[in-house]
């Protein structure tokens, strides 16, 4: 079994903490994306691709022989979140951390660089790929369409995310759904201002958003990850300026929309449209809504799905099924066009992904990398039993 070194451990684990203290958030990746090119560069990588998606960046590992491809994933962008934790590698960057632990997986993955710079697949080829912008739902997406990614598209690919709330070192793998999809949805309002002293001048859109703030939660229904499962959580409403001598007359509503599949999303969207709008017209006020943070089911191959629980406990890892993330993650743009499938792997106990003191386990380096990229040799070599 390939493993890294103890002087590679200790590398990465500077590194990750180097990454952990300047972190950049979704779309401004571009000292992350550089430093992950220089560490490519760095290992002998067959073809560096920089730029991919916006800030992504892709190490390509040739064999000798024709194969398939098998692309490996993680994400360079870090959380609007104040860090509150006080590890001396803690973030320097007011308002941004590393809080969901994409430092440590971008140090995972060069972890697999590292072995396959000394032993490169027999045949295919292995793309080790950075991807930007996870956070908001653009980064899959962007990459898949951008026009240098047809050099690379997979035949496979896979994928790690650490996880707090599953035992340390078991490797949850789920048959079908694995990730939630979800939408942010931004309901504006407008009417018409009015004097304090005499709101029956204008049009306040105050009890629009007053019912449906209660009324758009109330939509939610079902058990996770049950089919019918629907979950509408309000995150943010805004209504007037704040002053006290004019009655408001625009205000928006901003809420998040979560199912177990891509078309009852949709349906979702369009119930919210159908309410929002007649509860607008009610009030004679002028509607408009928009999507945001736009996240597509995570789908697990069955076939993909075994050789990565394959692949964990030939490193000797507990693999089991597991259940699918209730958050979102935009991996799941890649299983589009092939078979894919993300393992989550437990951290234990402590703080939950985007929490402001989280901080990543770097004992995960070590048999994530190793995992990754047995899974990737499977499936060139022919081995992974699909």
């Amino acid at each position: 079994m390939e493993e890294l070194t103890d002087a590679d451990i200790a590398d990465l684990t500077a590194l990750r903490r180097a990454l952990h203290a300047r972190p950049e958030v979704s779309g401004d990746e571009v000292e992350t994306a550089a430093r992950i090119a220089t560490e490519l560069a760095a290992l002998g990588v067959d073809h560096l691709v920089t730029g991919l998606g916006g800030h992504g960046v892709a190490g390509v590992f040739e064999g000798t022989t024709p194969g398939p491809t098998v692309l490996l994933r993680c994400e360079l962008d870090a959380l609007p979140i104040e860090e509150t934790g006080t590890p001396p590698w803690r973030s320097g960057r007011a308002g941004i951390a590393h809080l969901c632990g994409h430092d440590g997986h971008m140090a995972t993955m060069l972890g697999v660089g590292r072995m396959l710079a000394r032993a490169r697949p027999a045949a295919g080829r292995v793309v080790l790929m950075f991807q930007p912008s996870e956070e908001d739902g653009r980064g899959a997406i962007a990459v898949c369409e951008d026009a240098a990614f047809a050099d690379l598209a997979p035949d496979w690919a896979f994928a790690l995310h650490n996880e707090p709330d599953i035992a340390r070192g078991v490797a949850h793998v789920p048959d079908g759904l694995s990730s939630a999809p979800s939408v942010g949805l931004r309901l504006a309002f407008t009417g018409v201002e009015a004097h304090a002293c005499a709101p029956q001048d204008g049009r306040s859109p105050a009890a629009a958003m007053a019912r449906l703030m209660t009324a758009l939660p109330a939509l939610s229904r079902g058990a996770f990850p049950e089919e019918d499962f629907r979950l509408v959580t309000l995150t943010h409403a805004r209504l007037g300026e704040p002053a006290f001598g004019i009655a408001p007359g625009r205000g928006e509503v901003f809420v998040t929309c979560r199912t177990c599949s891509d078309a009852t999303l949709a349906i979702l969207e369009t119930d919210i449209y159908a309410l929002a709008q007649a509860t607008a017209n009610a009030e004679s006020l002028e509607f408009e809504l928009t999507e945001h943070d736009r996240f597509l089911a995570g789908v697990n191959d069955p076939d993909a799905a075994h050789a990565l629980r394959a692949a964990a406990s030939a490193v000797g890892l507990e693999a089991i099924r597991g259940s699918p993330l209730r958050a979102s993650e935009d991996f799941g743009r890649f299983g589009h066009d092939c078979p894919a499938a993300l393992l989550l792997l437990g951290a234990g106990p402590g703080p939950a992904l985007h929490n402001p003191d989280y901080d990543f386990d770097d004992g995960l380096i070590a048999p994530g990398a190793a995992l990754l990229l047995r899974a990737a040799r499977a499936v060139l070599d022919g081995a992974a039993g699909i």
